[in-house]
C-alpha cells in the first residue's frame, strides 16, 4: 500500500492530529454534550461521499437471492450438528478439542455476520429467511435482536460520529487491555449478559431509547426474556445431568450453548477489529473512517465478505454476495485495500500505538489518481472544540464495544 510520510514517522501514513485531543469516554455517550454538538455541526444524518455508480449496474448489484444465503446457512447449519456430535463423541478425550473448536467458530463468529447480514435484510430475498436467521445469530451472540437492529441503523447513519454512533468499537483513549480480552470473550459476553438481564427486567438505557423508537420497547423487553428463558433451561440441564452422577459431561449444555460466545468468538475480534481501528472519527466519508482488507476464502465465508467493509458502508443494502463485484466497480476510487489481515494489522496496530501518544491522530491513506479527493470538510481541526475530562459519567452503554 502506498502510504504518505510524516515528519513524525517515516513511512506512516499521517492524519492531522487535531484538538480532539483529550477525549473523554463519556464524550461517546448518545445523550451527552458530543451527540448535541454533532447535530450542530451537520454531522448527524448527514450527507455521506459515495463513489459513483451507474444506475442500471447498482440495480443488479442490489437484487437480492435466497440461493447464496441458502447455500451457505444450510451449510452452516449442517456443520454446527457434526462439529457439535463430534465433540460430544469424543468428550473426555483430546479429540474432541478441534470439534470444539471448530464449532465455537461456527457459533461465536460466524454468528455476527449472519446477524449483520439478515439485520440489514439483504442476505435472503424471503423476509421471513431473513427474521429466523437475524434471531438465531442474534441469540448466539449475545445480542438483543430489537436493540441492535436500530443501534446499526443510527451505525450506517452515523458512523464514527463521536455523540452519535452506538457502535464505535474503538473508543480513546483505547484500553489494550480490554481490546486483547476482546479475542477471549469474556468481558465483552458477561457486559452483553447484563445488558439481556437488564432489558429482561423491563429496564431500556437512556442510550437505549435514544436510538430504539418507543413503539419497539415492549420487543426488547420480550426478546430479553425469551433469552433468559433459553439461558435458564440450559442450566437446569446441566444441573440435572451433574446431580445425575454425569460429572464432567454436565458442561456439555454450556459448551452448546451460551460459551462457544466465549471460546469461539476469535475469529469474529480478529476480523471485526480491522473494520475502523485507527481511523478517523467524525468525518462524512466512509474511505476515511473504513478499511477493505483482502482475506482468504475460509475468513470471508464465515464473514461473509464484510471484509469489503468500505464498499459495504457506502452501498449497505448491496447483498454480501455481491461486494467482491461492487469492490471491483468502485475500487479506482478508493485506497487500495489491506493485502490481508497481517498488512491490516500491522497498518491498524501502528496507527493505534501512535493515537495514544498523539491523540487526534489517524491512519490517512493515499488515494489513487484515478479517485475523487476526500471529503474532509468536518474533519478539520478548527470545526471541534478541545475537550478535556476524564472517564466520569461513561455508561456501560458507551463502552459495550470494549474500548
Amino acid at each position: 500500500m502506498t502510504m504518505t510520510s510524516s515528519p513524525e514517522t517515516p513511512g506512516v501514513a499521517s492524519g492531522p492530529a487535531s484538538p480532539r485531543a483529550h477525549r473523554p469516554l463519556s464524550d461517546y455517550a448518545l445523550t451527552g454534550e458530543a451527540s448535541r454538538r454533532a447535530v450542530e455541526m451537520g454531522l448527524s444524518a448527514a450527507e455521506w461521499y459515495h463513489t459513483e455508480v451507474p444506475r442500471k449496474a447498482m440495480k443488479e448489484l442490489m437484487q437480492r437471492h435466497d440461493g447464496p444465503a441458502l447455500r451457505d446457512t444450510i451449510l452452516w447449519a449442517v456443520l454446527h450438528v457434526i462439529f457439535a456430535a463430534g465433540g460430544i463423541y469424543f468428550w473426555g478425550t483430546w479429540w474432541c478439542v478441534p470439534f470444539w473448536i471448530a464449532y465455537g467458530v461456527l457459533y461465536g463468529s460466524a454468528c455476527d455476520s449472519r446477524w449483520h447480514e439478515c439485520g440489514h435484510g439483504t442476505a435472503f430475498k424471503t423476509g421471513w429467511m431473513n427474521d429466523v436467521v437475524y434471531q438465531i445469530a442474534s441469540f448466539q451472540v449475545i445480542r438483543n435482536p430489537v436493540n441492535w437492529r436500530w443501534s446499526h441503523v443510527r451505525h450506517h447513519t452515523d458512523t464514527y460520529i463521536v455523540g452519535r454512533d452506538a457502535e464505535i468499537a474503538w473508543m480513546h483513549p483505547v484500553k489494550l487491555t480490554l481490546k486483547a480480552l476482546a479475542y477471549v470473550g469474556i468481558v465483552d459476553a458477561w457486559a452483553s449478559i447484563k445488558v439481556i438481564v437488564r432489558n429482561a427486567m423491563g429496564n431500556l438505557s437512556a442510550e437505549e431509547k435514544d436510538y430504539i423508537p418507543q413503539s419497539e420497547w415492549p420487543k426488547a423487553v420480550f426478546v430479553a426474556r425469551v433469552h433468559v428463558t433459553i439461558y435458564a433451561v440450559t442450566a437446569l440441564v446441566s444441573l440435572g445431568m451433574l446431580v445425575s452422577g454425569l460429572g464432567w459431561r454436565s458442561l456439555i449444555p454450556w459448551m452448546l450453548i451460551g460459551l462457544p460466545r466465549v471460546y469461539g468468538c476469535w475469529h469474529m475480534v480478529l476480523t471485526g477489529m480491522l473494520q475502523h481501528g485507527g481511523l478517523a472519527e467524525d468525518v462524512l466519508d466512509h474511505r476515511l473512517n473504513t478499511r477493505t482488507v483482502y482475506m482468504n476464502p475460509i475468513s470471508r465465508w464465515i464473514y461473509w465478505n464484510m471484509n469489503y467493509h468500505v464498499e459495504h458502508h457506502m452501498f449497505p443494502m448491496v447483498p454480501y454476495h455481491a461486494l467482491p463485484r461492487l469492490h471491483e466497480m468502485i475500487k479506482h476510487d478508493l485506497p487500495a485495500p489491506n493485502t490481508s489481515m497481517w498488512d491490516g494489522y500491522r497498518e491498524m496496530v501502528r496507527a493505534v500505538m501512535r493515537q495514544r501518544r498523539e491523540p487526534g491522530y489517524y491512519h490517512h491513506r493515499e488515494l489513487p489518481p484515478t479517485a475523487r479527493p476526500y471529503n474532509q470538510e468536518f474533519h478539520d481541526a478548527r470545526s471541534v472544540p478541545e475537550r478535556d475530562g476524564d472517564f466520569a459519567g461513561a455508561s456501560m452503554d458507551a463502552i459495550r464495544e470494549g474500548a
